[in-house]
């Protein structure tokens, strides 16, 4: 169902009232700990952005304070896949003969279904589906995270950069991801060393950014693939399509369900707590609030989007 062409509220009075109700649900959750790094984050830092195509931006919280973007650069590592199936025929059967396009139904960083499947991810917003995304980009870019810091550069308009101490944590916890990996590997479904892919995935996922620069990057997926302060056509409008579809299905974990019924918008969450949104023909949305719920989304973070599409009226569903 189209979002309905209505007049958008005062949008800085609804986040400062969407931050008040939403940030005391985060002593229910739990910052990551399993990449050491995350689990010194503030559990009280809290930032909300809504970014409209204009470029009008409200804001509420700590908006400007870089946190690592973790598996949010997902989306992004599927856009660049998906300008190169703009690009040349072939890439998308290539990809999508490799990763599925369905919910997972269990946790991020399953190896139990993946071994069940046959080493075909279910879709490539969980760990496993991301690793066989960045497989394919090693044969199609020349330096897959230049060309998605480039890219997320083009959409901010503002520097972007990896955190190195992040980085250095993340490649000494990723063991599951070497696992799903070498997996993968073993039933064939990966082109590259494991270690090459999995260190592609951990440098895009140690990329930091603010809540404020996140909401400006799904603004072009709003537009039909255009981002609208240059008027640069980053992808196809089916193919902007397609990529806002699987992140209202999969982009939030095995809690893509709960996000669908109470938010009704496409996310994508990452374990550093922040979560990006859109909203088709008007807004790019991010929220951050570190501590978890156990599917490992933002707790507060989910609350405050479910209280913001309520005060608006923008739920596409």
């Amino acid at each position: 169902m189209p979002v309905p062409e209505a007049v958008l509220p005062d949008l800085d009075q609804v986040l400062h009232d969407v931050a008040d109700y939403a940030r005391p649900y985060a002593v229910d959750g739990h910052v990551a700990d399993y990449i050491p790094v995350l689990a010194e984050s503030d559990p009280g830092r809290f930032g909300m952005a809504a970014v409209e195509l204009d470029g009008t931006e409200h804001t509420v919280g700590e908006v400007d304070e870089p946190f690592p973007i973790q598996s949010i650069s997902k989306v992004f590592s599927l856009v660049l896949a998906m300008q190169k199936a703009d690009a040349a025929e072939g890439v998308a059967d290539e990809l999508w003969s490799r990763v599925g396009r369905e919910p997972s139904g269990d946790p991020f960083n399953s190896l139990v279904q993946l071994e069940h499947e046959s080493g075909i991810p279910r879709n490539p917003m969980i760990n496993a589906g991301a690793l066989i995304v960045d497989d394919v980009l090693l044969d199609h870019c020349e330096d897959s995270l230049h060309s998605t810091l480039e890219l997320l550069e083009t959409l901010t308009g503002e520097p972007v950069e990896v955190d190195k101490q992040v980085l250095d944590s993340e490649q000494g916890a990723a063991h599951r991801n070497r696992a799903m990996a070498n997996l993968m590997a073993s039933f064939g479904n990966l082109r590259h060393p494991s270690d090459e892919v999995v260190d592609a995935y951990t440098r895009a996922c140690a990329i930091s950014m603010t809540t404020r620069q996140l909401a400006r990057t799904t603004r072009f997926l709003a537009n039909d693939g255009v981002e609208p302060d240059t008027g640069k056509r980053i992808l196809s409008p089916a193919h902007s399509k397609r990529v806002a579809a699987i992140m209202f299905t999969c982009g939030t974990y095995d809690a893509a369900g709960e996000f669908a019924f109470q938010v009704g918008l496409p996310c994508k969450s990452g374990v550093a707590g922040g979560i990006i949104s859109l909203v088709p023909r008007h807004l790019g949305v991010c929220v951050w609030s570190p501590p978890l719920d156990t599917a490992g989304n933002s707790l507060a973070g989910r609350v405050a989007l479910r209280r913001f599409v309520e005060r608006c009226d923008l739920s596409i569903v």
